[in-house]
């Protein structure tokens, strides 16, 4: 699967964009239609400590899912947000399935 990440208001290291897309490549695991996913990961300015925002966007023919998600660190909101489009994804291939 393809991954396009943007970091916003920081520099991702090499490390944290792997960890994205070793994440994300077992989504296919649940559906294997996946085209691509675009990754946004923000440090918001505030004295908040859950101030990491991660945001995914994940294509499939004929739809696009998205999970946003604000942890205290990137590695806790990428995991939540997986879990979050692995449910969505389940769904998906759940409806398929029926409709089939």
């Amino acid at each position: 699967m393809k991954v396009n990440a943007q970091s916003v208001n920081f520099n991702a290291e090499g490390s944290l964009i792997n960890f994205v897309q070793n994440r994300l490549n077992k989504l296919e695991q649940y559906y294997n239609k996946v085209i691509s996913s675009d990754v946004y990961l923000k440090v918001e300015k505030t004295s908040a400590k859950e101030n990491k925002i991660v945001e995914i966007k994940v294509y499939v023919p004929n739809n696009e899912f998205v999970a946003k998600k604000q942890c205290k660190t990137f590695e806790e909101a990428i995991d939540a947000a997986c879990s979050s489009l692995k449910r969505q994804l389940v769904k998906q291939k759940e409806k398929i399935r029926i409709n089939a």
